[in-house]
């Protein structure tokens, strides 16, 4: 998965670092993020490439650190467009190589858009100021506090025997198949979440509720638990036109491997697929 950098380390220990020349600096504007054209490859841009080109590095927040490289996030960072830079959609994060790399690019969206977000307070409306001793926003005049937010969802793999639910979404950009997901609400377990998003989104009542790994997911600033489960009675699929445009029972040896395995989603469809479970 885009976690699974080893033997690379991830450290999102909070400090306060002075940048340097070799440290990387992650931009976006508009959603998309600020790159560097590296032949037919883009890239996240060193300091010492970016200076006197992208406008707003005085804004510099640092982020975290894989192995001893540094990131840092210009929060207010923009560039124009030349043979140079380049604006791409976040979802350029997917298939950039190396995987650590990529996995830089999610996490610190996850981070600008937390940022982006609480620039004012929620509580009194004024503007927020950032620790210096941890990783949060903090209002001066009424000390509302923020810390980055998590928001916990999961992803689920129905079976009933030879065959797993596969399904597509309704909205977004991606378009291959998924599977029945959805956040947590206030008050319930993960399993709770299980069963009501499996209901709500096809229809179906569900049984032995299994645990099987957890995902940051940068992109939607979440993170992920994975739970395969096996179905409960009737097979016959109510769909949530909403939320899904598709959902299919497919047998174990007719789902298609999968080109990339960056994602929960992918390792538990490959999981089954491969007969692990």
């Amino acid at each position: 998965m885009i976690q699974d950098i080893e033997p690379h380390k991830y450290n999102s220990t909070y400090g306060k670092f002075e940048v340097r020349s070799n440290d990387y600096i992650v931009a976006f504007k508009e959603n998309k993020a600020i790159l560097i054209k590296d032949g037919n490859e883009k890239r996240i841009p060193k300091y010492k490439e970016v200076m006197g080109v992208l406008d707003g590095l005085e804004h510099l927040i640092y982020m975290f650190t894989i192995d001893e490289k540094r990131f840092f996030l210009a929060l207010k960072a923009d560039v124009k467009e030349n043979e140079i830079f380049v604006r791409e959609s976040i979802q350029v994060f997917r298939t950039m190589k190396p995987q650590w790399m990529a996995f830089a690019g999610f996490t610190s969206y996850h981070l600008y858009m937390w940022y982006d977000t609480n620039r004012y307070c929620g509580r009194c409306g004024s503007i927020m100021a950032h620790s210096d001793k941890e990783r949060s926003l903090v209002c001066n005049n009424c000390n509302n506090i923020r810390y980055p937010r998590i928001s916990p969802g999961v992803i689920v793999g129905i079976i009933d025997g030879d065959k797993m639910l596969l399904t597509r979404y309704a909205k977004g950009p991606y378009k291959n198949y998924a599977l029945v997901a959805g956040y947590n609400e206030i008050g319930e377990s993960l399993e709770e979440t299980v069963r009501r998003e499996v209901m709500e989104e096809v229809g179906l009542k569900v049984k032995n509720i299994r645990y099987y790994k957890s995902q940051p997911w940068g992109l939607s600033g979440s993170v992920l638990s994975g739970f395969f489960v096996d179905l409960d009675g009737d097979s016959t699929i109510t769909l949530d036109k909403n939320e899904l445009a598709e959902a299919i029972w497919i047998k174990r040896e007719d789902i298609p491997k999968p080109e990339l395995n960056i994602s929960l989603t992918k390792e538990m469809i490959e999981f089954f697929r491969v007969g692990k479970i």
